[in-house]
């Protein structure tokens, strides 16, 4: 058999019967705990009844209150994970908002109304959420980055721990439930806070975590059923970073059929995914794309061939191997508001899904090309691109990261630009946005290694219970 080290030098016709050079990944780091979880019915039913009442308070504060309070309001509201329960009210009133002209804020207040406004599709001015031409913003955001890092070792908590995240983490740019639990060990550390709001937040948090560990029970029974791990020793296993994908996409109880097939099918796709990169042949993967679509066949046959394509080829093909198409297939039959036009619009290739997964895309590159390269042995895009344009490794990864920020511009654009199609449905593909970045922040790949960086997230959310 041909060793992994003269595959290189092998010309191109001798390579459909050599397996590519095998990657060890390391099990996960769950084992089984999520399996043996039960749902607690007396837990889903103490919440529900503990919320029931605080809910109406919560309305009735939201309804009162003055503009400047309403604004701040909403905020605490949404990061506390409980808009979704307000979700008519908080639209009127942003949309009363919208229409006003009110200088009567302080700087504070003033920025917060930007942000909301643009956060619910509102053509105004956002420094964090920020499109193409708004030079200023992209001052504004360097300034304020430069002068947030020096005051920083001087601030006391809760405040260093807040600035310190924004540092970390756009709010635009992270998944709300991400966002929420760790906003939620903010605020009951701030003396302003709001006691009501937060024993709220507490409950509807402990329900969201219950339901979420019947959910992880149920997909964790179905891939142990394969017995996968054993018969497919080089394939990822992470069901569990793939159900935190779900969660992202839609984190609201009613779409629990939504965070299941997200789960399965991002599951399926990475094992099919390391099939092609990790194991098959040329001739085997033949076979097997008789059965399936050829876009991961054309990725292998570059690879395995050593054909460089031009980045423009990579990344055309790219969008479809990016598998938002696959996630967004197994995502519909769970939403009630999806129709016909509207797969009927996924279908047509609008800007906001060939940016989102042109975007996700850049991200996995960024994080995954160190992996995927193995010492030299096989090709990736970060090849591709500087052979094509005859620059560093250093200057391509640069480049990459300014696509990012390009794809980011791009997918807020259109998210602001609005559609007649259901906001559910575009709100999911800027959520895919949000935790491909998650997943492959700092250029690290999450998803293979998510003990650095997903698994104190994934703990947070389904593992370590909050105290009420």
């Amino acid at each position: 058999m041909i060793s992994a080290a003269s595959l290189m030098d092998c010309p191109s016709g001798c390579r459909r019967d050599v397996r590519p050079p095998m990657a060890t990944y390391s099990p996960s780091l769950w084992g089984d705990i999520f399996s043996t979880f039960s749902f607690d019915h007396q837990v889903q039913k103490k919440c529900v009844e503990a919320m029931e009442p605080l809910k109406k308070e919560a309305r009735s504060m939201l309804l009162a209150a003055n503009s400047g309070e309403l604004i701040a309001l909403i905020d605490k509201l949404e990061r506390l994970g409980l808009a979704y329960h307000f979700e008519t009210e908080i639209e009127e009133k942003l949309h009363e908002m919208s229409e006003k002209e009110d200088d009567d804020y302080d700087l504070f207040t003033t920025a917060l109304r930007f942000r909301l406004l643009r956060q619910h599709q509102y053509h105004v001015s956002c420094a964090h959420a920020r499109i193409h031409g708004e030079g200023i913003l992209e001052e504004a955001v360097a300034f304020t980055t430069h002068h947030l890092s020096r005051i920083l070792p001087q601030l006391e908590s809760p405040l260093k721990d807040k600035v310190k995240r924004a540092l970390e983490q756009a709010l635009h740019r992270g998944v709300p439930i991400i966002e929420t639990r760790i906003y939620l060990s903010l605020y009951e550390r701030d003396e302003s806070r709001d006691e009501l709001l937060l024993k709220l937040a507490k409950l509807n948090f402990s329900f969201l975590q219950n339901l979420y560990r019947k959910e992880l029970s149920q997909v964790s029974r179905w891939w142990n059923g394969f017995d996968l791990k054993t018969k497919l020793p080089y394939a990822r296993d992470r069901l569990i970073e793939c159900y935190l994908w779900g969660v992202s996409i839609h984190f609201e109880p009613q779409y629990s059929d939504v965070r299941i097939a997200v789960a399965k099918s991002m599951q399926m796709v990475s094992t099919m995914d390391d099939t092609y990169d990790n194991y098959a042949t040329l001739e085997e993967a033949d076979l097997l794309t008789e059965v399936l679509e050829r876009a991961y066949n054309q990725e292998l046959k570059w690879i395995m061939e050593r054909e460089m394509p031009t980045f423009e080829e990579y990344i055309k093909n790219s969008v479809i191997t990016s598998c938002i198409y696959v996630m967004f297939t197994a995502l519909i039959p769970g939403m009630k508001s999806v129709t016909k036009e509207t797969v009927d619009w996924l279908l047509s290739e609008p800007n906001i899904v060939i940016s989102t997964a042109r975007m996700g895309r850049h991200l996995e590159d960024l994080g995954s090309h160190e992996r995927e390269n193995r010492g030299g042995k096989m090709l990736t895009v970060v090849d591709c691109y500087m052979q094509q344009h005859g620059v560093s490794k250093q200057e391509t990864l640069a480049k990459f990261a300014e696509l990012v920020e390009d794809g980011w511009k791009n997918v807020t654009a259109e998210w602001v630009a609005k559609t007649s199609v259901a906001k559910e449905m575009v709100e999911q593909l800027l959520n895919y946005a949000r935790i491909a970045e998650v997943t492959y922040k700092n250029s690290q790949d999450g998803y293979t290694n998510p003990d650095k960086f997903l698994a104190p997230q994934i703990a947070a959310l389904f593992v370590d219970p909050i105290a009420i």
